[in-house]
């Protein structure tokens, strides 16, 4: 069976597939976002500003369609439960913290500041594309199957493992280094989902976009939409989005700024370096797994399939910086001296 036309024409406004709308609304509110930003020196806006921006473009492309069918309203509402729920806990975060350390070299730059608003408009708008696409009008103008075809059914069971995996991977991992455990130098956090990999939140994060595009894409999918129309090319193309996200995560402002870094950090100061090499070794670096599985796979297959890319990897004899490692071999061996001449004094 297929659902009918809509009972409602939808909106056109400016294109039948609301990309150009979708990206006037995100830059406007963007701006908004970064000129109170800049102007006041408040870090506390934008990741809230980011994680609202895409209920609102949700809202927006879905009120203009018009529709009643359930498809639409399922994406929307995913998108939106995961935008909402993204920005409230990066809210409480900053509003804990105080201020976001990635904007110290940023803050009271035009420009460089300006800039990382620019990725986070694109960051909205490309994610956003399957949704946004949806609900256009380019959509409804042929029949569409009714929900509960297969898409639907594994995209909807995807979203909920993915969503709760992100969300509470956030909570452990915040209340890990709020707790005695995790103040203490070189704690490693290998609490919950952290056990079986490394970043369950990015793999959540990217599993929901992924969930919602396999909803979003069963008309196409099922052949309801000709192959060689402009929508059937439109779906399959807002797979750009979690695509867009996963390169984010991996490649430019997630894994690669942690993994390496944060292991030659810990190398070279000397603290707890131990404890976190055996967490390396372990532990999945992103596709949660039991430790006993990871540990016991081939390097090669850890640096292929398991996703840990040689640029993750931090070498010792390679990546550490010899003068630090002087500076506290040289500090340590004072400390070990000082310590000795005590424990050569003479009981009292």
């Amino acid at each position: 069976m297929t659902a009918g036309p809509p009972l409602h024409k939808p909106v056109h406004v400016l294109d039948d597939y609301y990309l150009a709308i979708t990206l006037l609304v995100t830059i406007a509110y963007q701006l908004i976002g970064f000129s109170i930003a800049f102007a006041y020196k408040f870090d506390k806006l934008t990741d809230f500003m980011g994680g609202t921006n895409f209920v609102w473009l949700a809202i927006f492309t879905l009120a203009m369609s018009g529709t009643t069918a359930a498809r639409p309203i399922v994406t929307s509402i995913f998108i939106m439960l995961w935008g909402a729920r993204l920005s409230a806990f990066l809210l409480f975060r900053i509003l804990k913290t105080g201020k976001d350390d990635r904007f110290d070299d940023k803050r009271d730059k035009f420009f460089p500041f300006l800039g990382f608003w620019v990725a986070q408009m694109l960051w909205v708008w490309i994610v956003s594309l399957p949704v946004t696409i949806l609900n256009s009008p380019s959509i409804p103008f042929y029949r569409q199957p009714k929900f509960g075809k297969a898409t639907d059914i594994i995209g909807v069971i995807i979203f909920v493992f993915a969503f709760l995996l992100e969300a509470v991977s956030d909570v452990q991992k915040y209340r890990f280094k709020n707790s005695e455990a995790g103040k203490q130098p070189g704690a490693v956090c290998n609490v919950g989902f952290f056990k079986w990999s490394r970043h369950p939140n990015y793999f959540g994060e990217i599993m929901v976009q992924v969930s919602i595009f396999i909803i979003a894409i069963t008309p196409a999918s099922y052949h309801y939409i000709p192959s060689g129309s402009g929508a059937y090319a439109a779906l399959y193309s807002s797979m750009l989005g979690w695509i867009f996200l996963t390169v984010l995560l991996m490649f430019v402002s997630g894994l690669t700024l942690q993994e390496r870094p944060g292991a030659k950090k810990r190398y070279e100061k000397g603290v707890g370096w131990h404890e976190y090499e055996k967490y390396l070794h372990d532990t999945s670096i992103l596709i949660p797994m039991p430790p006993a599985i990871w540990r016991n796979l081939p390097v090669i297959v850890k640096r292929t399939i398991g996703l840990e890319f040689p640029i993750y990897v931090f070498d010792p004899a390679k990546h550490a910086d010899a003068d630090k490692m002087q500076d506290r071999q040289a500090e340590e061996g004072e400390q070990g001296e000082s310590s000795a001449r005590q424990s050569s004094e003479p009981l009292q």
